[in-house]
């Protein structure tokens, strides 16, 4: 068998880099990823006759809001294409992020709540001058990109990238430049405020670069780092509305702000620097972007600085776009080094979704205001605090790193997939009232007030908020380091699930017609941010989803699972009478009384384009661990009549499923006749998985012999007959091993899946083969198809993928919930 590497693969650091940490995703800023991958667009020839109704009408769909000026929930005729390029995004949670790219790019920008624009801006740079003796020995653009097109063509571009090296452990970057010839070492250290715990810091729009620069020459050195930075974020649109720029100053902080509109919605960048001693500041307020930068760049040269421009605001022509800049310039001893901090904050305090129905405020603006004027201050805060934020990071980060048990690759996989939380269209927000046409919802509950209103996307392409088949799965991250948050999801969940919405909607895939939300039933999501979010939800319209058949169980899951994790009696008794009737509405579901549910033949779970019939092995399961978690929750609040009634349906439940599903080997995918009811399902055990990360074993339900011979047939044949378990695991495989191709799904690798999978592995004390399988997903995405940073629902044996930068692969810290919980001697320094 392929075991997977301790010490991980390509992309784990292999070698000792001062000031970098050893554990992270490191490649040379000359790497070039190999493999050429493509989106999925069709299934096969065989697949092809039962999605031939939901293609028509989702093209019919599709045309009609593109007349319309407005884009589909999921966008199928134009996914994203392969782009490599993805670095470590900036920005805290809920305020809007920034990419980067490895080699330096500013990419990849989410301003407007929920929407992407996947752009480089290439005016957005960091340059460094080195003067000896009054005379400029080096000037040069940080960044390996060689520069195509006329625009700044006057800087030198192309810094040589086998001479520089790129480090992301997030919320944290690092980058290395090697410039021999003058015996200079400089390190940016990239830094946005994310921590666990932690609900004000964390909030809020802005990153750090800390650049060291070591001199290791016998000279004296004056360098510079110019910081440049544009407006927009590289649309057409960008000036639209017209750009303003002035130079600003906060104490020791000097910088320039930008102020523009994305959309109506006002939103002013701020780049500036720190003048601590020693440190002098220079600014440039306005050069032309799409020049040649000949200006600045002479300015520049000429002594290592800017030569300062009026403090008056410069531009304000609609249709033409700023960039300004900020220098930190110092003298450098030989043989010692300074170092130089430069802050990025964008300050959109007020927001509105497409339908522009609501307004609201960021959460940071609860510390910063309103009125648009606050990014000098969180600058100045920015640069102030950043070592009480690393200091967080640190005692957050170390304990894992030390642990000399835990795989180096794995420890990458578990902090970078972290992305996702500031950087999946967050939205972290306070329902507000600017006057009396757009009243505040007073609705809310009084834990959503005091937290705020928190909303990440299922994807970058699947433009969802909080869909919740998926979130079950990344929950783990947010009820382990913000569980406010999850809580926050919880709670708005509970007062959608208990009301009924009556608007006819149509169903893409069989074409008929019923409401958006039915009372009782868990939605699928709070909303599109195209539309208007939580006032409108379930903007999923493939298939009724008030009739699938693990949301209301995902429900009842997540409500123990919180509690146990933080004994929130309360939080229980709220959410108690919400799954209680969930479950008595999901009883209608079991169609011939044996105490197990039964899908409808359709795809009416998470695994949407792979149909279930009757008794199935993953709605099943999660159905007998709620149960099983209802019996518990209605123990601990006295509830004996509830206790009675649903531990009578589970003895019922649970001999069916075994009598139903279980072939000595594995629980078999449902009990129908279909051509793959006998599949080996990859998730077949996903409701034991979650009941025992809950702290319940209980053998008349899941019996742990039966659990862990499934999970080795799910290995042996799911994992390890695919690129000899190099891949992670493939979702559906027939008995012989074969895949299962049904359906396009059964035969994709989903990342959230293999991570959960790997989980339930390791809390059963199969480590070994939980690693491989963990290992398998981080390998194929982070190491080999050029997946970082955009990690996607799924790809395939075939160099495909589906849905770049997911929800679902945040699961992976429930591989770290089952260690922490189940496996501590994991945790050995």
């Amino acid at each position: 068998m392929s075991k997977a590497p301790a010490d991980g693969g390509p992309r784990t650091p292999s070698e000792k880099i001062a000031g970098v940490p050893d554990f992270g995703w490191r490649v040379k800023l000359s790497y070039e990823c190999q493999d050429k991958m493509s989106p999925f667009f069709k299934p096969r020839v065989s697949q092809i006759p039962q999605y031939l109704g939901l293609s028509m009408r989702y093209s019919v769909m599709w045309a009609k809001k593109k007349k319309q000026g407005r884009k589909p929930f999921i966008d199928h005729m134009n996914p994203l294409p392969h782009n490599p390029i993805y670095g470590c995004p900036i920005g805290g949670i809920g305020c809007g992020t920034i990419g980067r790219g490895y080699r330096g790019e500013f990419c990849r920008f989410q301003m407007i709540p929920g929407i992407y624009r996947h752009n480089t801006v290439e005016a957005n740079q960091f340059i460094v001058c080195i003067r000896r003796n009054n005379e400029t020995i080096y000037q040069q653009v940080l960044s390996s990109q060689v520069k195509k097109g006329k625009s700044l063509k006057s800087w030198s571009w192309g810094f040589p990238g086998g001479m520089a090296t790129y480090h992301a452990l997030y919320p944290r970057a690092w980058t290395v430049y090697n410039i021999k010839k003058h015996n200079v070492r400089l390190v940016c250290r990239q830094i946005s405020p994310i921590y666990p715990h932690e609900y004000q810091e964390t909030s809020l729009p802005t990153a750090v670069f800390v650049w060291t620069i070591e001199n290791n020459s016998p000279d004296e050195l004056d360098v510079s780092i110019t910081f440049t930075f544009q407006n927009g974020h590289g649309s057409k649109e960008d000036s639209n509305k017209g750009v303003t720029s002035e130079v600003f100053n906060v104490g020791e902080v000097t910088g320039v702000s930008i102020k523009q509109m994305f959309r109506n919605l006002d939103c002013t960048y701020g780049i500036s620097a720190s003048a601590k001693d020693g440190v002098d500041i220079s600014t440039a307020v306005n050069f032309d972007p799409h020049g040649t930068g000949e200006e600045l760049w002479c300015d520049l040269r000429e002594d290592g600085k800017l030569g300062n421009t009026p403090v008056a605001p410069s531009g304000g022509d609609k249709g033409k776009d700023i960039g300004a800049a900020v220098c930190a310039s110092c003298t450098v001893q030989p043989s010692s080094s300074q170092s130089l901090e430069f802050c990025l904050a964008w300050d959109m305090p007020i927001i509105q979704f497409g339908a522009k129905e609501q307004y609201y405020a960021r959460r940071y603006t609860r510390w910063f205001g309103t009125e648009g004027k606050a990014a000098p201050n969180l600058c100045k805060h920015a640069l102030n605090r950043y070592p009480i934020w690393e200091k967080e990071i640190t005692k957050w980060q170390d304990p894992i790193l030390n642990a000399s048990k835990l795989p180096s690759w794995y420890k990458s996989a578990l902090f970078n997939e972290l992305y996702f939380v500031s950087d999946g269209g967050t939205v972290w927000l306070d329902p507000y009232e600017t006057n009396k046409d757009f009243k505040a919802d007073i609705s809310l509950h009084p834990y959503v007030k005091e937290i705020g209103r928190f909303g990440y996307l299922e994807g970058m392409e699947y433009r969802m908020y909080n869909t919740y088949d998926v979130h079950h799965y990344a929950s783990f991250s947010l009820i382990m380091l913000w569980p406010k948050l999850q809580l926050s999801i919880q709670y708005d969940f509970a007062a959608t699930i208990v009301k009924n919405d009556d608007t006819c909607m149509k169903y893409l895939m069989h074409g008929a017609k019923g409401p958006t939300h039915v009372a009782n039933t868990v939605p699928h999501d709070l909303g599109d941010p195209e539309d208007e979010p939580w006032k409108r939800v379930n903007c999923y319209t493939i298939h009724p989803t008030h009739d699938w058949k693990d949301l209301n169980m995902k429900f009842v899951l997540q409500v123990y699972r919180d509690y146990i994790a933080l004994t929130d009696r309360k939080y229980l008794e709220e959410m108690y009478p919400v799954a209680l009737g969930v479950m008595e509405h999901s009883l209608d579901w079991d169609t011939d009384g044996d105490g197990i549910i039964d899908n409808s033949g359709y795809a009416d779970q998470t695994y949407d384009a792979w149909t279930m019939q009757g008794a199935s092995a993953y709605c099943g399961g999660l159905w007998l661990a709620a149960l099983r978690m209802l019996c518990e929750m209605a123990f601990i609040l006295g509830k004996t009549e509830d206790v009675d009634k649903f531990a009578a349906i589970l003895k019922r439940g649970a001999k069916s499923y075994e009598d139903k599903l279980w072939t000595g080997k594995y629980y078999r995918y449902d009990s129908s006749n279909s051509g793959h009811h006998d599949s080996i399902m990859a998730d077949q055990l996903s409701g034991q998985w979650f009941l025992h990360a809950s702290e319940i074993v209980d053998e008349a339900v899941f019996p742990s012999d039966h659990v862990r011979t499934a999970l080795k047939t799910v290995f042996d044949n799911n994992v390890m007959k695919y690129a000899n378990g190099t891949m992670g695991a493939i979702n559906g495989t027939k008995p012989d091993g074969t895949r299962d191709t049904s359906s396009p799904q059964s035969e994709e690798f989903w990342t959230g899946i293999t991570y959960g999978l790997a989980a339930s592995m390791i809390q059963e004390g199969m480590l070994d083969e939980g690693f491989q399988t963990a290992w398998g997903a981080y390998h194929a995405c982070w190491e080999g198809l050029g997946l970082q940073f955009q990690t996607p629902e799924a790809y395939t044996s075939t160099k495909g993928y589906r849905s770049l930068g997911y929800m679902r692969p945040l699961c992976v810290w429930s591989i770290q919930w089952a260690i922490e919980r189940f496996q501590r001697q994991l945790l050995v320094n």
